[in-house]
């Protein structure tokens, strides 16, 4: 597994807001849920997201914008226009429903077609502390031109969206998948952008090897010579080689990941002990890994499981 993959495969569309209308000029739409994840795009025609906080991106013809929450944000046809803001959300709807046959409404405002914009956009879900990291890697708004490997799904979602068909919200729930997945890939490398480090590294041939082996097998009793051994280098080298490109040693950034899919089994597994987590995630003693979770997330796995628990209420 690599760790792209790892990170990403908690973002995962399930029954998630997906609508698309045909709108003519002038019109507002503010999108009120602040999902953590929001991809906007326009099959003909442009507008502007106007974030909540921060300054707004025009939206042109096949380009992709991904909103990230939890602020709100709005999509109009003009700086300043003259539309009263229609809200959406998971319930949002307008008198005049036709515009889309999803969870996600809103009405045509009708007007001359050849001045229209067509949009498509998917409110994603996002859970658990795995997610998060691929989260904070993401500005707020990020945005990928047209032409890329997003275009073809983008033709699959516009053939979907236009027809009432079984099984249509699992096929736009994997469409979507694949649509954000492609666009992260594309965001990640523009040229001249700013990647995480840990993308980056992957590309790397000793420390990419050496994510891959930590995030495929995270409770293994990794030393940095094992380590070193499976990836082909000395020691040193791969300490150097891993620290320069991800910013922590390698034993470093296990310990962090591990901390990661301990605090998601805390909650997702809510009747196992901390000694069963402990071990899933390579520790024998119970005792060694909550202080190892305290270091690393400032509270016991039992204060964490409390507090998440609570959330939830």
């Amino acid at each position: 597994m690599d760790v792209f993959g790892d990170l990403i495969r908690g973002v995962r569309a399930h029954g998630s807001l997906f609508g698309s209308s045909t709108l003519s000029p002038p019109w507002a739409l503010h999108f009120v849920d602040g999902a953590p994840l929001t991809l906007c795009t326009v099959l003909a025609g442009a507008g502007w997201i106007v974030p909540e906080h921060g300054s707004p991106e025009l939206l042109r013809a096949r380009e992709t914008i991904v909103v990230r929450g939890p602020a709100t944000f709005t999509f109009v046809d003009e700086i300043g226009t003259r539309a009263e803001p229609i809200a959406c959300g998971e319930h949002c709807a307008t008198p005049d429903q036709g515009g889309t046959r999803h969870r996600l409404g809103w009405h045509d405002s009708g007007g001359d077609d050849r001045d229209a914009t067509t949009l498509i956009v998917g409110a994603y879900p996002v859970r658990g502390e795995i997610s998060r990291r691929l989260l904070d890697a993401l500005p707020v708004v990020l945005r990928v031109g047209a032409g890329g490997t997003a275009d073809a799904v983008l033709d699959h979602v516009a053939a979907e969206v236009a027809v009432d068909a079984p099984g249509q919200q699992i096929v736009l729930d994997r469409l979507l998948d694949w649509m954000l997945v492609c666009t992260l890939r594309e965001w990640f490398e523009r040229p001249g952008g700013e990647p995480p480090a840990w993308w980056s590294a992957q590309r790397d041939p000793v420390v990419g090897d050496a994510l891959r082996l930590l995030h495929a097998e995270p409770a293994a009793p990794w030393t940095v010579a094992a380590l070193a051994e499976r990836t082909g280098v000395s020691r040193s080298t791969l300490a150097k080689r891993f620290t320069d490109l991800v910013g922590q040693p390698p034993l470093t950034y296990l310990t962090h990941w591990r901390m990661t899919l301990a605090a998601d089994l805390l909650v997702e597994q809510d009747a196992a002990t901390v000694a069963h987590i402990a071990r899933s995630v390579g520790y024998a003693d119970p005792f060694g890994f909550s202080a190892a979770f305290k270091r690393v997330r400032g509270v016991t796995p039992s204060e964490f499981r409390r507090a998440r628990s609570t959330e939830r209420i």
